[in-house]
């Protein structure tokens, strides 16, 4: 078929599942540097997942980097995990074509590396982002306003460790709590999150429980994000990477390494994975998030 010269290649991807139609959705749009901005976001709001993507160039830079740009229904982002993951193997697929160890993509963070680990075959099994250096958020809040915007009682935070924001690229507020059961129960207030958020660098919640819905897995994570259009994220990865940060900090299990395997996504149908690694040293913290991407669909997109 012949592309008319406002036609652009897409492909849907599932990241962070065991399978296709699990994880999180996202549509990566190729040899998108034709496209304005507003095209994007209109195009963003089109597909309606968590993210959609636009490699804006066509070749990878002698760096061997690719320019990508990232947007959700509402706005662009600077940076985001399952959009880095899911858009590093559209191009190993589709621009590279090859067997390569790893691939960049340029943000607006900056340079974000994404490794691969291929099976037997030669197809990409687990890909891994080494994510930016955590920043850590000094606000305080208070615990029984926290509650009140995830509609459970004070007494179901863990007391042991602080609510806090971090950010590895993207700020997002922690907040630990003691059981499955809690994080389950959690049901966002709109008027008393939007009031929390308008206070905070962070706009984005994360929940997490020393429980998981899996037994093979050994946190429970969900995340709420109303103010970028996503009542609830199947799977961030982003968020999680935050997360690692937090615990290897907060010695959540005393100590300053972490490795862990998250459940997200249980609550709105779409069961996700991800792999979480974050170790401190020297005053720094190196933070790694994992997962696996299924190809779904490819099209033509006409402008």
């Amino acid at each position: 078929m012949i592309m008319a010269s406002r036609d652009f290649q897409f492909h849907i991807v599932d990241v962070f599942g065991e399978s296709r139609y699990s994880g999180n959705q996202l549509a990566v749009v190729l040899n998108a540097g034709r496209l304005r901005t507003v095209e994007m976001q209109r195009i963003a709001r089109e597909f309606n997942f968590s993210e959609s993507t636009f490699v804006t160039s066509k070749q990878e830079h002698p760096t061997g980097s690719f320019d990508v740009r990232i947007f959700t229904p509402k706005r662009e982002l600077p940076f985001a995990g399952h959009p880095t993951l899911g858009t590093a193997w559209v191009i190993q697929q589709f621009i590279i074509a090859r067997k390569t160890p790893n691939v960049s993509l340029n943000l607006k963070v900056g340079e974000i590396p994404v490794t691969f680990r291929y099976d037997k075959r030669g197809s990409p099994e687990i890909l891994w982002m080494k994510q930016n250096e955590p920043e850590f958020g000094k606000v305080e809040f208070a615990v029984d306003a926290i509650s009140a915007v995830l509609g459970i009682d004070t007494d179901e935070i863990d007391s042991n460790f602080p609510v806090q924001e971090v950010s590895t690229g993207i700020p997002f507020i922690i907040v630990p709590l003691k059981t499955l059961k809690s994080l389950k129960r959690c049901r966002i207030d709109r008027p008393k999150y939007f009031e929390i958020i308008m206070k905070a660098e962070a706009k984005s919640i994360l929940v997490f429980s020393p429980e998981a819905y899996k037994k093979t897995s050994d946190l429970g994570v969900r995340v709420f994000t109303e103010y970028y259009g996503i009542p609830e994220d199947p799977a961030t990865g982003s968020g999680n990477g935050c997360l690692a940060a937090y615990l290897c900090k907060q010695k959540y299990y005393g100590k300053s390494t972490v490795k862990v395997t998250v459940d997200q996504g249980y609550e709105i149908g779409r069961p996700s994975k991800l792999y979480l690694k974050a170790t401190g040293k020297g005053g720094k913290i190196g933070v790694f998030v994992g997962g696996k991407v299924f190809a779904v669909a490819q099209g033509t997109l006409s402008i």
